[in-house]
C-alpha cells in the first residue's frame, strides 16, 4: 500500500505551522491557562485579570517561567496537528472516492473533522495533560515531562479526555467554516481571473482573517467546556510542597465537581472567565497556523516529491548493480 503523499504534505505543513504559532504565543498561553485554572470567590482571587499573571512573573524574577512546559507543548502541538491534518486529509480523500462527489458538504465536512479530532485527542491526551500541569505550576517549580506523567496513575495522564473528545467540535467547527469560506472565495476569484493566469491562492492576510473568524465562532460556543478542562488538568497548589502532597491524598477531579465549584464560587459568569484571553490566544494561534500552513504547503509538496524521486532513483541504481 503506497503512502498518501497529499495527506502527508498536509500533515507536515500543518504540524510545522502549529510548532511556530505555539512558540510565538506561548507566554500568552501560560498566562491564560493560569488565569483560567483559578476558581475562587472575588475576595480570595489571586489573579484579578490576565495581566496579574504576567506581573507576578516579572515581580518574582521568573519571566522565563512563562515558557515552562514549552517543549512538552510543542511536542504535543506538533503531534496533534500532524495527526489531525493527516487524518482530516485522508478521511476527506476517502470520502470523495467512495461517494463519487467532487465537493464535500458542510455536514459531511463536520463529521470528517470531528473524526480526525477524536483520533488526535486520544493520541495526544497524556502530553496535553502534562503541559497543562506544567503551565499551572507555581513559577519556577514546574517539573519535567517524565516526572509529571509518572507521579500519578496511568488514568491520571488521561485526565480530561472526555471533555477533549467533546471539544473535537471546536476544531471541527473551525476548519469547516475556514474550508467553506476558502472554497467560496477561491471560486469567486477563479471566475474573475483571466485564463492562463497564475493559480489563485489565498494571501497571508486573507488566510489570517478567515482563521480568526472561524476560530472565534468555535471558541465562543465551546468555552464553558474549555474552562472545565483546564481546571481538571491544572496542577494542585499542594503539589509544590512535597510534604503536604504526601500527607494529603490527591482527590480525583471530575467534570461535575469542577462545574459545581465554578457555579458555587463564581456563578454563571465563572463559566466564561477568561473568555477574552482564550479568544485572543486561540484566534491568533489558529490564524497564524493556517496562514503559515497555506504558505508552506506548496513547498512541502515539492520537497516530498523530490524525496520520493530520489528514493526511486536510488532504488533503481541498486537494482542495476
Amino acid at each position: 500500500m503506497g503512502v498518501d503523499l497529499e495527506s502527508l504534505s498536509e500533515a507536515t505543513s500543518g504540524a510545522i505551522g502549529s510548532l511556530l504559532s505555539t512558540t510565538i504565543l506561548y507566554p500568552l498561553d501560560t498566562c491564560k491557562t493560569k488565569y483560567q485554572a483559578e476558581a475562587q470567590a472575588d475576595s480570595q482571587r489571586k489573579y484579578r485579570n490576565l495581566s496579574d499573571v504576567f506581573w507576578e512573573a516579572i515581580s518574582t524574577r521568573q519571566v522565563l517561567s512563562l515558557y515552562q512546559g514549552l517543549g512538552t507543548k510543542n511536542l504535543q502541538s506538533f503531534i496533534a496537528q500532524f495527526v489531525y491534518f493527516y487524518g482530516y486529509s485522508y478521511f476527506k480523500r476517502l470520502y470523495l472516492e467512495k461517494s463519487g462527489s467532487k465537493f464535500i458538504g458542510t455536514k459531511a465536512n463536520l463529521v470528517l473533522a470531528a473524526a480526525a479530532g477524536a483520533c488526535t485527542a486520544i493520541v495526544t491526551q497524556p502530553l496535553d495533560t502534562a503541559s497543562s500541569r506544567m503551565q499551572t505550576s507555581a513559577f519556577g517549580k514546574s517539573k519535567g515531562l517524565w516526572k509529571t506523567l509518572t507521579e500519578g496513575t496511568f488514568s491520571d495522564a488521561f485526565d480530561g479526555l472526555g471533555i477533549s473528545l467533546l471539544l473535537t467540535s471546536n476544531p471541527a467547527i473551525q476548519y469547516t467554516v475556514f474550508d467553506q469560506l476558502k472554497q467560496r472565495l477561491l471560486k469567486k476569484r477563479l471566475k474573475e481571473a483571466d485564463k492562463g493566469s497564475s493559480p489563485v491562492v489565498l494571501s497571508a492576510f486573507t488566510a489570517f482573517l478567515l482563521g480568526a473568524i472561524s476560530k472565534s465562532v468555535a471558541t465562543f460556543l465551546t468555552y464553558p467546556a474549555i474552562r472545565c478542562k483546564v481546571m481538571i488538568q491544572a496542577a494542585d497548589p499542594d503539589d509544590d510542597d512535597d510534604k503536604t502532597k504526601r500527607a494529603r491524598p490527591k482527590s480525583r477531579k471530575t467534570v461535575s465537581a469542577v462545574a459545581f465549584a465554578i457555579w458555587r464560587r463564581e456563578g454563571i459568569p465563572g463559566f466564561f472567565k477568561g473568555l477574552e484571553a482564550q479568544i485572543t490566544k486561540t484566534v491568533l494561534s489558529s490564524a497564524l497556523l493556517l496562514m503559515i500552513k497555506e504558505k508552506i504547503t506548496a513547498t512541502t509538496w515539492v520537497l516530498i516529491l523530490a524525496i520520493q524521486r530520489y528514493l526511486l532513483l536510488t532504488r533503481g541504481r541498486l537494482k542495476n548493480v
